[in-house]
């Protein structure tokens, strides 16, 4: 992995973000995260509002010029990380508002790497339901091909992100690509008896089910044999007289 070198701005929003966590961090609360999401990684004990406040603080005080400065601190944040709300902080700033801009296709890699070494939902689902989600709304003909390559390959995690990076498109959501996706998926029995990708399968139906209902019905009666009892249930949660 090549050696990243963010820019001044960059080290100084790194610093700044991590003596704030610090400041408002609460040891007892951090315990309790860290057992509740079964992570090596520790928490500073920051609650979510706070993070994000002093993201925003941060991301404001010390704005990065362009694509590179923007990556390298996304990335040395994400990838020098000594607890777990740093790399949320990271997933933040790869969304800030200011660099919407920025985040084209060239983007992705960034995304893929914060997915891949993330491996763990609070991670990649963040990331696939905003980051990815954007990029298939700008783009939506060649993300629909990155994503079909994801619903194949052989990470469970780019798997799960290639089913759920269309919630909360309601009617604008790619049926082809949500079908595809999912597909995949049910096929590979390896994969579709992962819980974290029976859950994704479930999940991305009932948000579909919000805005086309008789598509998710279709979709359930087709695959009926194939669908997970868990899959099936998520799917029809919003449709209650037929879970």
């Amino acid at each position: 992995m090549p050696e990243l070198r963010p820019p001044p701005a960059g080290r100084k929003l790194i610093l700044e973000l991590r003596r704030e966590l610090n400041a408002a961090g609460d040891p007892e609360r951090a315990k309790g995260q860290q057992a509740y999401m079964k992570s090596e990684m520790p928490f500073w004990g920051v609650k979510t509002p706070e993070l994000r406040r002093i993201g925003r603080a941060a991301f404001r005080d010390h704005p990065l010029d362009g694509f590179e400065e923007w990556r390298s601190t996304v990335l040395t944040l994400w990838r020098t990380a000594g607890r777990r709300e740093e790399r949320h902080a990271a997933i933040d700033l790869s969304g800030y508002r200011a660099y919407k801009p920025l985040r084209t296709m060239k983007a992705l890699p960034v995304f893929e790497e914060m997915i891949v070494t993330g491996a763990w939902w609070d991670y990649v689902d963040a990331v696939a339901s905003h980051r990815l989600r954007e990029l298939v709304e700008r783009y939506p003909k060649t993300m629909a091909k990155r994503m079909n390559v994801w619903s194949r390959c052989p990470d469970m995690w780019k798997r799960r992100a290639s089913m759920i990076c269309q919630l909360g498109r309601k009617g604008a959501a790619d049926l082809d690509l949500l079908r595809a996706t999912i597909g995949e998926n049910l096929l590979e029995s390896r994969f579709g008896g992962e819980f974290f990708i029976r859950k994704a399968i479930g999940w991305a139906l009932r948000d579909l089910a919000w805005h086309d209902p008789d598509e998710v019905r279709r979709f359930v009666r087709e695959h009926e044999e194939r669908l997970s009892p868990l899959s099936r249930r998520e799917a029809l949660k919003n449709l209650r007289s037929e879970a």
